[in-house]
């Protein structure tokens, strides 16, 4: 379950994909087979998937423990093949971020 503190120090990485609309859904497809393989990396938190109502944008909103544990999961070759797929149809950019601060209703 993503939760969304700055008490947890987790790397949060928010990706941005432009897609033509026609692939909208062949990206969300390889973007979950991506996911299935990473997230039995150590360090894997969680993972959002997002798709913009215009069919344009999708969204990935992932935690990691660190960045090292991410980088160790960049190094492992086993969503390559998801991820080479994706950016054949799609533009990709990738941002690193922390939580400053959250806020909710109560």
């Amino acid at each position: 379950m993503t939760t969304i503190t700055k008490e947890n120090n987790y790397l949060t990485l928010i990706n941005v994909f432009t897609v033509d609309p026609a692939n909208q859904q062949k990206l969300i497809d390889l973007l979950i087979q991506a996911t299935e393989t990473v997230k039995k990396q150590p360090g894997f938190i969680s993972s959002s998937l997002h798709r913009s109502l215009d069919g344009k944008k999708v969204t990935m909103y992932a935690q990691w423990e660190s960045i090292g544990r991410y980088n160790e999961m960049r190094s492992n070759p086993t969503a390559s093949p998801f991820l080479q797929q994706a950016l054949e149809i799609a533009s990709f950019d990738p941002g690193m971020y922390e939580v400053v601060e959250t806020f909710t209703n109560g």
